[in-house]
């Protein structure tokens, strides 16, 4: 193939997954809007990442059979993003659209926190700082029993003031458990302000790369750059990756962007109908 139908097939490919990601951030506003409550900041900081790992080709999956033996496992750690997740498991077809009205919904399968039991939901989450050391015995398990699959965990960095992470940081490294990819949506903003003022974690590529972690930074709403990431990631031997996605908390609404106090508040319907049209007027992931 060609150079240049090289190139044309990965814009078209990223102007798809462009698309997608529009799609998420409208469901994952509506949801949190009919729900009352939830957490946009959080979850819209993840849009990116996610459309890569579910339409990007970077998970093996199968919505028709979630729990095939050799797929790869996705534990979102940072659950209070779980809006983002939900959509992107709707719209891959694990379970119905309709049931994201549904969000925290008594009896609703769609709880605040990921909650195993829903299709593709591969462990609960919402304690922060728990994910990593999950993430990091299913990975070992896989050694263990001779699999190939990859287990990929989402991170936090307010979740970063855990011990818990850093004491699985190190198991991780210790044990070279190469299968293992961590991404941190490093949007720089927790429940109660900048992260920076509130524990500064700085410089985080290199914190990682002290405990033994092949280290990459990127833009985490740039697709090219997630997808190479991921790949590099893939073809790394010995250590386990730490993606460091830079990101911005409410990432698509003016509003939102940046502020702390969106991290758990629902928006009101005027809000919401803003939102939605800067939404889709915007133009993220190029």
């Amino acid at each position: 193939m060609s150079g240049l139908l090289m190139a044309e097939e990965i814009e078209s490919k990223i102007v798809a997954l462009k698309q997608e990601a529009k799609e998420v951030r409208k469901d994952d506003l509506t949801m949190i809007a009919k729900a009352l409550s939830g957490h946009p900041g959080g979850s819209l900081s993840l849009v990116e990442i996610l459309v890569s790992l579910f339409y990007g080709g970077v998970l093996r999956h199968d919505p028709k059979n979630p729990s095939f033996p050799d797929r790869d496992r996705l534990i979102l750690s940072k659950g209070h993003g779980c809006p983002a997740l939900y959509v992107m498991l709707a719209h891959r077809g694990y379970f119905p659209r309709e049931a994201l009205w549904t969000l925290r919904k008594l009896g609703s399968p769609l709880q605040g926190h990921p909650h195993r039991g829903l299709p593709g939901i591969e462990s609960s989450s919402g304690s922060l700082g728990q994910g990593l050391s999950i993430a990091t015995g299913i990975a070992l398990a896989a050694r263990l029993d001779q699999k190939s699959y990859r287990t990929y965990c989402i991170l936090g960095d307010g979740e970063m003031d855990e011990g818990q992470i850093w004491e699985s940081a190190m198991t991780a490294a210790h044990y070279s458990v190469d299968s293992l990819c961590a991404i941190l949506d490093a949007n720089g903003v927790q429940q109660n302000g900048p992260v920076k003022t509130i524990k500064n974690l700085e410089p985080i590529p290199d914190k990682w790369r002290s405990f033994g972690w092949h280290t990459i930074e990127v833009n985490g709403h740039r697709f090219a750059e997630l997808l190479t990431a991921f790949e590099e990631a893939k073809n790394t031997k010995g250590k386990p990756t730490m993606i460091v996605a830079r990101t911005v908390k409410g990432k698509g609404v003016s509003f939102m962007e940046g502020q702390s106090v969106w991290h758990g508040k629902a928006p009101n319907p005027e809000q919401l109908e803003q939102a939605l049209k800067e939404i889709e007027a915007g133009d993220i992931g190029s």
